[in-house]
């Protein structure tokens, strides 16, 4: 058997399988609420050895898209009980990533329509998010120019992560994921190309860092290290994100300070694949020296990339994305070999109701199987 399809223990949690549903941003919330469709959509998944929700921002500060559920009444807390409740029902397990956009937001969102956050001022210029055009009409803008956050009000964002994770815990998810990957808040303190702050959140590598793993302790003391996972994008070069000095040794130092820490694992988001071009040869086996726990890989993978990755020994699980939007089943069409359906990507994003959600068959449901057989 491949094994892909064998046994996990997640720091005590028994996975079933070694395929994670990587997060994927739907914004099919108007309110958002996780309602119905969010749990059934979840709930259709729950094959997976482990499923990672898509990003929940941990405040109205921490928003960059319109309809994207969140994590910090107890409003939003109840709707993800259903959720999990739903999940667990199937047998999976589920992890809520939390998540704060930083400086890719606008206004429009933003408490009192104020500038977002970031580590500095710098806009992202290149990129779009989903917010207000006018009032009234949504659609893709320019993010808003940021505005840096104080040294205090670093910590009052600690906080926030904190009071999200104890909603988790109390929705009843089997951890947290702390998204610190793709150009996000806690990537914008990790880069020395963004972060050009003064105080002890800037200048070196150790204080880029601090942010992030302050934030990580914060939460393991409040619900346990053991739940408790962060993703990161080593050489990530989407949304305005440019190399900077000294990359390859802060993620080094990275990997060595997550060694340190007791978390449920580590997600590294290639963006592509493990192997493509940018990341340095050598790079996952230096990572894998360096951080002994439990390591997830995603980008692009395959059922055969990921054979290829898990032989190695370097990954431990492996995330899948895209394929999961059509194909609900991913688990039993992989262990089958049977053909994957493409989704339709005009509905990934902005549609409200099932089409291009949870209207996918499986392929045993779908008639599929027979014409094969």
């Amino acid at each position: 058997m491949s094994k892909l399809f064998t046994p996990y223990d997640l720091s005590g949690l028994q996975l079933a399988n070694r395929v994670v549903m990587a997060p994927m941003t739907r914004t099919r919330t108007p309110e958002n609420i996780p309602n119905d469709l969010t749990a059934l959509y979840y709930a259709q998944r729950a094959s997976a050895g482990l499923i990672i929700t898509e990003g929940l921002p941990v405040s109205e500060e921490g928003r960059g898209y319109l309809y994207t559920p969140s994590l910090y009444t107890d409003e939003q807390m109840q709707g993800w009980r259903k959720v999990t409740d739903a999940v667990h029902e199937k047998g999976g397990k589920i992890f809520a990533q939390l998540w704060h956009v930083g400086r890719l937001s606008h206004y429009s969102t933003q408490p009192g329509n104020g500038a977002p956050v970031s580590s500095g001022e710098e806009p992202a210029t290149s990129t779009m998010v989903y917010a207000w055009v006018e009032p009234g009409k949504e659609g893709p803008v320019l993010p808003s120019k940021p505005r840096a956050l104080s040294t205090a009000e670093v910590g009052r964002v600690i906080q926030d992560f904190v009071a999200s994770a104890r909603r988790a815990m109390e929705a009843g998810f089997d951890g947290v994921e702390v998204m610190a990957a793709n150009a996000f808040l806690f990537d914008q303190f990790l880069s020395s190309a963004m972060n050009t702050r003064t105080d002890k959140y800037g200048g070196s590598i150790a204080n880029r860092q601090r942010f992030l793993l302050e934030t990580l302790d914060a939460l393991a003391d409040a619900i346990g290290g053991k739940k408790v996972g962060v993703r990161v994008s080593p050489f990530g070069r989407i949304y305005d994100m440019e190399a900077f000095e000294g990359e390859e040794e802060a993620w080094a130092s990275m990997a060595g300070a997550f060694n340190e820490r007791t978390l449920a694992f580590v997600h590294l988001n290639y963006q592509t694949t493990i192997s493509a071009a940018g990341t340095p040869a050598g790079f996952g086996a230096a990572f894998r020296k360096a951080y002994r726990g439990t390591l997830i890989g995603a980008g692009g993978f395959t059922k055969d990339l990921a054979d290829a990755e898990l032989a190695k020994g370097e990954l431990d699980l492996i995330a899948f994305g895209t394929a999961y939007i059509a194909n609900p089943d991913l688990v039993e069409r992989m262990k089958n070999g049977w053909p994957l359906a493409e989704p339709d990507r005009s509905t990934f994003y902005g549609v409200i109701g099932a089409k291009g959600y949870t209207d996918y068959p499986t392929f045993e449901s779908s008639g599929s199987r027979a014409a094969v057989n």
